[in-house]
């Protein structure tokens, strides 16, 4: 007798944040790959946005619960039994997942949620800028089921120095991105040349991430001040917005974009693009891909720039730092340092066959080591081991 096809797995995420940076980037990418597994899949979010809309186009299932995320400073014994706790809890009861994926934020609400199901809850840390305070470290090391990290970077910030616990207790699994949607010639730049005005003969330089400082957008205006002194044909953009509508990041913005206004050598020369549906398009019309972050846990739209065969030119910090070979695949430069950022951008925009090596290298790199069938396939595999628990 054939036996029946197994029961397909059931997998909630829950997140705190709405708009589309790159951890939602990453975590759109592992829902469509596992639904492709035959996975059926749930988003729980604070208020409907970019987020939940973007997952549903992909046949995520979405929730809405008001909440607001914890700080860094949250205090397990109180947190995971606030009364927000309630709806989680009835939720969860009500979808049945076999497992809880979840940001920082929301972590001990689905904790607290999730034991009166004894279902696992995976923490999936896709940031790093902070180190887990010492009362909250037996909720990680005992209360959290799963806690794994998207880089070496995060994980060792989380931890400390030394580490609270045992590294190997929260494995490094890096996120990936599909090659065949992120490939050289798979999409045209033609939409972003023409919305700067240029032809296809002009070097372009673009940054591609939402206004935050530490994104480095100034420090990208002071190194296109510093290339169009030397080479006065090269056209800039940025392209992205104040994704999460925070107001520190808002001010930033408006920094940047008097920065350009007040400076004619900048004003001829870079472009605002706004936030652009599809950053392949941006990919497929620049020259060089610079990132010029001070910090990045990942750095996704690095990830998806090399897949596309572009050169980039990245700071030395955090995921970069790990997905890229200096001199290989990219070029690794030290944060803020905007002269190296020029130097490196000018070395590529004046050797195309330099460019394209690298462009050809970061592609190979992508598929041999950073693909989402990767991630993915580790990520099922986890998946497994916390049914089995």
């Amino acid at each position: 007798m054939t036996p029946p096809p197994p029961t397909p797995r059931t997998l909630l995420f829950v997140s705190h944040y709405t708009g589309l940076g790159g951890g939602e980037s990453v975590q759109l990418n592992l829902m469509a790959a596992l639904a492709e597994r035959g996975y059926r899949l749930h988003l729980l979010t604070p208020r409907p946005d970019k987020f939940d809309a973007a997952a549903r186009a992909i046949g995520v299932q979405t929730h809405t619960i008001p909440f607001r995320g914890v700080s860094t400073w949250f205090i397990p014994a109180i947190t995971t039994r606030w009364p927000i706790v309630s709806p989680f809890a009835a939720l969860i009861a009500q979808i049945a997942p076999d497992v809880i994926h979840s940001d920082y934020h929301a972590l001990p609400y689905c904790v607290g949620a999730a034991r009166a199901t004894d279902t696992p809850v995976l923490w999936n840390a896709m940031g790093g800028w902070f180190a887990i305070k010492r009362w909250q470290r037996d909720f990680f090391r005992r209360q959290v089921t799963q806690n794994i990290a998207i880089t070496e970077s995060v994980r060792h910030d989380l931890l400390g120095d030394p580490p609270f616990m045992p590294p190997e207790r929260m494995p490094v699994l890096i996120p990936g991105v599909d090659p065949n949607r992120f490939a050289p010639g798979v999409i045209s730049g033609n939409a972003v040349r023409a919305k700067i005005g240029i032809d296809a003969a002009t070097p372009l330089v673009s940054l591609i991430g939402r206004f935050q400082q530490v994104k480095g957008q100034d420090v990208f205006l002071a190194m296109a001040r510093l290339i169009a002194d030397q080479h006065p044909a090269v056209r800039f953009a940025l392209s992205g917005d104040n994704v999460f509508g925070v107001a520190a990041d808002e001010r930033f913005k408006r920094h940047i974009i008097a920065t350009v206004e007040n400076d004619p050598v900048l004003k001829a020369r870079v472009t605002f693009l706004g936030f652009w549906p599809d950053a392949r398009e941006v990919m497929a019309a620049s020259d060089v891909i610079v990132c010029p972050s001070r910090f990045e846990s990942l750095g996704m739209a690095v990830i998806e720039a090399m897949a596309m065969g572009c050169a980039v030119v990245s700071t030395r910090v955090g995921g970069p730092a790990e997905t890229i070979i200096d001199g290989e695949t990219g070029y690794l430069v030290a944060p803020g340092d905007a002269s190296a950022f020029a130097a490196r951008t000018l070395d590529l925009l004046h050797n195309s066959a330099k460019r394209s090596a690298i462009g050809k290298a970061a592609r190979q790199h992508v598929e041999s080591h950073l693909t989402i069938d990767r991630y993915t396939d580790q990520i099922d595999q986890l998946i497994g081991t916390l049914i089995k628990r």
